[in-house]
């Protein structure tokens, strides 16, 4: 294949916005927001499921301190009941006045020992509620942070749209100074070769691989026409000579 040296050179020029290319849109997929985003967005999930845990919780000990209060209430009553009936004096018989005062003495501890059971239910019922609150302020926080991450993720990807967009127009410019088949050679080993096609032979080196060549391959360099496309014997990309090739 044949091109002008000048063309050529285009070829480096082409090749440098190129990489900027690739390096802007490894940037735009690696923006440390976007894992931060994510590792947000699963920790809501997470707290949506602790905070219906939480709060179905807290829902069933509020029942159960009803139900607790309610047992505690029908022991008073009855143990008032009962204690009306001794002070009346409706009630003569002593064996019946010896029952009835058991009676109330084992009411009085049944319900000393509700009471403690509806404590100790206030106390879980305070625990669960504080936990509630705190899940839902962690997940208030987040939703936060979630906000204010996907607008700098946003800027940021504005940012590198439009360093992209300016990279993208200076490269169709340059690319209409590459001859059509050097430009589809570029193309295609650029495909190929990890997004590099042509590199500068530079002080006998090539920049592509960034192996020196051997005294063969120089001599042949050497005796190329300076319009001869050249290609580097080791990782195959265009070899592009300048100045300083050190030929």
């Amino acid at each position: 294949m044949k091109a002008a040296p000048q063309a050529q050179q285009r070829l480096i020029d082409l090749q440098e916005l190129d990489s900027s290319l690739d390096r802007l849109a490894h940037r735009r997929r690696t923006l440390p927001e976007l894992a931060e985003i994510e590792r947000l967005s699963g920790r809501r999930t997470e707290l949506r499921d602790q905070i219906v845990s939480a709060e179905t919780e807290l829902g069933d000990l509020e029942r159960e301190q009803k139900k607790a209060e309610q047992d505690v209430e029908q022991v008073r009553a009855r143990a008032d009941r009962d204690q009306k009936r001794l002070d009346s004096g409706m009630v003569t018989s002593a064996k019946d006045l010896a029952s009835l005062q058991a009676e109330i003495e084992s009411l009085g501890r049944r319900q000393s020992d509700l009471e403690e059971v509806v404590l100790e239910i206030m106390e879980r019922r305070e625990a669960a509620e504080t936990k509630v609150s705190d899940l839902r302020a962690e997940a208030g926080k987040d939703a936060s942070d979630l906000t204010a991450l996907t607008e700098r993720l946003d800027a940021e990807r504005a940012k590198i749209d439009e360093e992209t967009g300016m990279t993208g127009t200076a490269r169709k410019g340059v690319a209409t100074d590459v001859p059509d088949d050097l430009l589809a050679l570029y193309e295609k080993l650029r495909g190929q070769f990890g997004g590099v096609g042509a590199a500068v032979l530079h002080r006998g080196s090539c920049q592509g691989c960034h192996l020196a060549l051997n005294t063969v391959d120089l001599n042949r360099i050497r005796a190329a026409a300076d319009d001869d496309v050249l290609r580097c014997e080791e990782c195959r990309r265009i070899l592009v000579r300048t100045a300083e090739s050190g030929l």
